[in-house]
């Protein structure tokens, strides 16, 4: 008579080669929105219009995205001279279940005054209530452009200029709030690296972040009413040069955010672990099992907590400071991703992950 004795230990994998992804199997979405557009040129340089800029350095930014990141899929709000209204650019990136949302846009100091003409440099921005009056005079220009949509009074809901409209816009968007901060911070040291001028980032009510459901970041590349800033933002050389750094920024975000979720979708092991021995004899057998990684967090939730939203048999591994939410188990691909599809409407960046099992079986006779 034979024991059978079970032992089974789990290894996350890890990618050991980079892999060549479809379209469907892309694991990261980034939206890409070129501020202005159509009949709104936005601020006014001598030579150029602002909606110029900002669609030439996003479409430059995204292209280096799509030829260098193949498991990214890269989406924008405009690829040509159109007019978007404010809340649609976010639509498109709700509706894509973008993982980023970066819009791109250049400023103007109001005036024809000796500081308007000196004032340069880089803005960052996040969502949240403006700490200066400059960076509320910020939002309200770019904000203004809604008056050019149809019903924009009931469209946004009677927002006007009033302090209580901005405070009631501030409190969207803070649930990716630590993540935005991330990826804004990552701009700033790509921007500081080429000497742009710094003006830090900051906080303020932007229509156009308020619905956005992940993280989202507004960008001022410069600063048209600068004769020197906007000469180098109508080259090309200065518009590859701003693309460049915030696809550097993209990919420092984007390594951190694969690190805390160790993404590792359809990955190879660099090792399986050998099985214990058991007895005279022991037969490794080793499989892959797949399962959805719903949320990763500092914090540890207890089972029946909101942000787990009602799912039940959740295991939770803590590593590298954080908790890992799992949900499902199978040997089978195909099954987890059908049900990776249903979970993913509840958590947009839930991923499947990929473990291997190895159990050793006993050969040991029993004794007679």
């Amino acid at each position: 008579m034979k024991a059978i004795l079970l032992h089974t230990i789990i290894i996350i994998t890890t990618v050991t080669l980079p892999v060549q992804l479809s379209a469907k199997d892309k694991t990261f979405t980034i939206v890409i929105d070129a501020g202005h557009g159509g009949q709104d040129p936005g601020a006014l340089g001598a030579g150029v219009d602002e909606k110029t800029i900002n669609l030439s350095i996003a479409l430059k930014f995204g292209n280096l995205i799509s030829k260098n990141m193949d498991d990214v899929n890269v989406v924008y709000t405009r690829k040509n001279d159109v007019f978007i209204g404010l809340d649609e650019r976010t639509v498109i990136a709700n509706r894509n279940k973008a993982n980023l949302f970066i819009s791109i846009h250049a400023n103007a100091m109001p005036g024809k005054s000796s500081r308007s003409r000196r004032t340069k440099g880089t803005e960052i921005y996040v969502m949240g209530l403006a700490s200066s009056e400059e960076s509320l005079d910020v939002a309200k220009r770019e904000n203004s452009v809604i008056q050019l949509e149809k019903d924009y009074r009931q469209k946004y809901e009677g927002f006007n200029d009033s302090a209580e409209s901005y405070i009631m816009i501030s409190q969207g968007n803070r649930e990716h709030l630590e993540q935005s901060i991330r990826m804004a911070t990552e701009t700033q040291k790509a921007f500081k690296e080429i000497n742009r001028n710094d003006r830090d980032v900051r906080q303020a009510g932007f229509l156009v972040l308020r619905r956005a459901s992940m993280a989202s970041v507004l960008i001022e590349v410069g600063f048209l009413s600068n004769a020197e800033e906007e000469k180098y933002l109508k080259s090309a050389a200065g518009q590859n040069e701003l693309a460049l750094a915030l696809y550097k920024a993209f990919a420092a975000y984007k390594h951190e955010h694969d690190k805390y979720r160790s993404i590792i979708t359809r990955s190879q092991p660099v090792r399986s672990q050998p099985a214990k021995q058991q007895g005279k004899a022991a037969a490794a057998v080793t499989s892959k099992v797949y399962r959805i990684q719903i949320l990763a967090s500092k914090e540890k939730f207890a089972p029946g907590s909101q942000r787990l939203k009602g799912y039940k048999d959740i295991e939770i591994i803590e590593s590298n400071g954080y908790y890992r939410y799992l949900y499902g188990r199978s040997t089978d691909y195909d099954t987890i991703h059908e049900l990776h599809k249903k979970v993913v409407r509840d958590f947009k960046d839930a991923f499947i992950v990929s473990f291997i099992t190895t159990n050793s079986i006993s050969t040991t006779k029993k004794d007679k």
